[in-house]
């Protein structure tokens, strides 16, 4: 859920890169994406399992709406926090370079972050079925919910003040003839940290406690982070740099749609399929539970099975979908990318068995990962000014983290509109609640049609293939 991934607008003075000159080895391509691992681990656990669970645990009545609602507002930071760090950074004098002191500080503030959601939702009670006439009534019942909200905003701020600068690394450090390969390893070191941060905090951990589930995650950011601040060499910056004038720069950030109306319908079509993914993506936990059918206890242990079909089918066709476009034209796998995880979208409705959701996830995966593999690629070909392409990639990566603030707040009320049903399961104190078919049936729909559109506006792109 970090708000920075493709790179932190550096447009100041060059610094020369210790790395000049020679071929990168193994060992530092593994050192430098280190904390990209380090923070989708984090994120694989949080966001499939911990919260979700604890949220289901905390308020079960409302679940999805403050779920939700957490989400959205935390995306608001995603979206603010790295374009002010990522300028903040561009000028950094430090001796240790621009990058790291910001890498030190986010992470040291993301644990914090941690550690206060995991004494928060140690300390809540429950709030009672029936208790609370809405969510913001049982949110204002429970000091120790708004205190868990709050910390997971910790989180966020601390995790984008370290992703921010630390997105500029490989551009900084990496010659462009080596960019591919870094990029790589940045990708496979993202795409296993979300798939162990699942693995290891669900199935591998079982019934350890949440405490030591975020002990864990907390240790693995903070070896990751030492990694990079040791390891990954970055020279300083020893020029003076000039104030920031904040008004200016912000007035930068405005890129015109009649003047670059290509950059502008990529940027909405992105923004369109990212907002259908987010109107599913917090959900699938209570999905498997409502509607798959898989106890409480048992979807730790699914979820983390489902998420590693849906990443391996899209890292094949994401490799291959990128081949495959340099041939055909991106376009063309965007359209059949998209109507392939729009009709997976609606499949996701009429699953009932565990094997069955599998069999779609491997759809759906094969389907996103071929657009993933292309949209990267479609960004960089429509950019207004190669001159300032870091900071209007950063405009563009905009497009991932509003839908974030949008979509998942209004699904999470949306699968609520339709009530829950109570279900009595034998070893369990309180009934489980359920979400209606018909909610789950709302939100994939949303997801559907946005996933559509996002390929049917794409023919308004002109001069691209």
């Amino acid at each position: 859920m970090s708000g920075f991934a493709e790179g932190s607008s550096h447009d100041f003075g060059k610094v020369p890169s210790p790395y000049a000159g020679r071929k990168i080895k193994t060992s530092e391509h593994l050192a430098i994406s280190s904390l990209w691992f380090a923070t989708n681990f984090l994120w694989g656990a949080l966001l499939i399992l911990l919260i979700p669970n604890q949220i289901r645990a905390m308020v079960p009545q409302y679940r999805a709406e403050i779920l939700g609602l957490m989400i959205g507002t935390a995306a608001v930071i995603a979206i603010v926090v790295p374009l002010i760090v990522g300028a903040l950074s561009d000028r950094c004098t430090s001796r240790f370079g621009r990058r790291r002191p910001f890498i030190f500080s986010g992470i040291l503030i993301n644990i914090a972050g941690l550690g206060l959601m995991a004494a928060a939702y140690a300390s809540t009670k429950p709030v009672p079925l029936g208790a609370a006439a809405s969510s913001f009534d049982a949110i204002s019942q429970s000091p120790g919910i708004i205190i868990y909200f709050l910390a997971f905003l910790v989180v966020q701020l601390g995790n984008n003040i370290a992703t921010a600068p630390y997105s500029g690394i490989i551009p900084d450090l990496i010659e462009p003839a080596q960019r591919g390969a870094a990029s790589g390893y940045m990708a496979l070191m993202s795409q296993a940290g979300t798939l162990l941060g699942a693995l290891v905090c669900g199935p591998l951990l079982g019934s350890a406690s949440d405490t030591i589930k975020y002990a864990l995650i907390s240790g693995v950011l903070l070896f990751g982070m030492l990694i990079t601040v040791w390891k990954v060499k970055e020279n300083p910056l020893t020029e003076t740099q000039s104030k920031i004038q904040w008004g200016p720069y912000i007035k930068s950030l405005w890129i015109s749609p009649k003047e670059h109306p290509n950059f502008a319908w990529v940027w909405i079509t992105r923004a369109l399929v990212m907002l259908g993914f987010y109107s599913i993506q917090p959900f699938i936990n209570y999905y498997l539970i409502d509607q798959i059918g898989v106890s409480p206890k048992e979807v730790d242990n699914v979820a983390p099975i489902l998420l590693a079909v849906i990443l391996f089918t899209s890292s094949i066709s994401g490799i291959l979908g990128g081949n495959i476009s340099d041939r055909i034209g991106r376009k063309k796998v965007v359209y059949y990318a998209n109507a392939t995880i729009a009709i997976t979208s609606i499949g996701f409705i009429f699953c009932n068995t565990v094997p069955i959701v599998l069999l779609v996830g491997v759809l759906f995966g094969l389907g996103y990962g071929a657009y993933v593999s292309v949209d990267w690629a479609l960004g960089t070909e429509v950019l207004p000014s190669k001159d300032n392409a870091a900071k209007e990639m950063a405009v563009w990566h905009i497009a991932m983290t509003l839908p974030q603030s949008i979509g998942a707040p209004i699904a999470g009320y949306a699968l609520a509109a339709y009530g829950v049903t109570k279900e009595v399961v034998p070893g369990l104190d309180d009934p489980v609640l359920h979400y209606q078919d018909a909610g789950y049936a709302t939100i994939f729909i949303i997801a559907a049609v946005c996933f559509a559109f996002g390929a049917i506006l794409l023919r308004n792109v002109r001069g691209v293939r």
